[in-house]
């Protein structure tokens, strides 16, 4: 697993010292020599590498990892550039379309959310090909709560998109008077007609943190 270099070493620095970490380290380490495993070793903390904590805007949980080949790169719901949209991808994309009027890119890329604040978290962190929700109960889930914690004590307007029910389990956590949670079903296909669509959740976002005068996120995904 690459290191953590940024300012989420602070908080995160004495996860890395308990036994659950211990244990959830030596699994992966396993996981990773002997399966195929998603997404690649480097790619596993791209949520941190590329949104530090102190850019925390706006936080969106997943579950796992995607779990077919050449999908997962490390924040949730994205894909590469070259893979196809996954149902759940395409129902967030026409959903900013009735939202905002974004056009509905050629690609799952969503690195640019995460340059911009969007802190795009899985709440188990790596998954066994083919096999999705093989690393739940691992250890993810502790280590996770602890970056929520840590987005917790920030000073500043932040706004939870708690999509599904696993998601809105953190909803007890989120303690902070400055921030704000918004929550809708999930976008897959089973459940994105129960309220996903129509939620208007990045408006919301956008509206929230402008109110605070915070830069608001640009929700658009360029073409490639």
């Amino acid at each position: 697993m690459a290191a953590i270099g940024n300012d989420w070493l602070v908080p995160l620095g004495t996860e890395f010292k308990k036994s659950y970490y211990r244990d959830l380290y030596n699994f992966i380490s396993e996981e990773y020599r002997t399966r195929i495993v998603y997404p690649p070793a480097d790619e596993i903390f791209s949520a941190l590498h590329l949104t530090p904590l102190k850019d925390v805007k706006v936080v969106i949980l997943g579950q796992d990892p995607y779990h077919e080949e050449g999908q997962a790169h490390g924040l949730c719901f994205s894909v590469k550039k070259d893979v196809a949209l996954p149902p759940s991808l395409e129902n967030i994309y026409k959903e900013l379309h009735d939202d905002l009027g974004c056009y509905i890119p050629n690609n799952g890329y969503l690195e640019s959310w995460a340059r911009q604040g969007v802190l795009m978290l899985n709440t188990v962190l790596t998954v066994r090909a083919h096999a999705a929700n093989s690393h739940q109960g691992r250890g993810w889930e502790q280590f996770t709560d602890a970056i929520i914690r840590a987005v917790e004590t920030q000073d500043r307007p932040v706004v939870y998109m708690l999509w599904g029910r696993p998601a809105q389990s953190k909803i007890p956590m989120v303690t902070n008077p400055k921030h704000m949670v918004l929550t809708a079903p999930h976008p897959s296909p089973l459940s994105a007609y129960r309220g996903f669509f129509g939620c208007r959740h990045f408006s919301q976002a956008n509206d929230f943190l402008q109110k605070h005068n915070e830069m608001p996120i640009n929700w658009q995904i360029g073409n490639i």
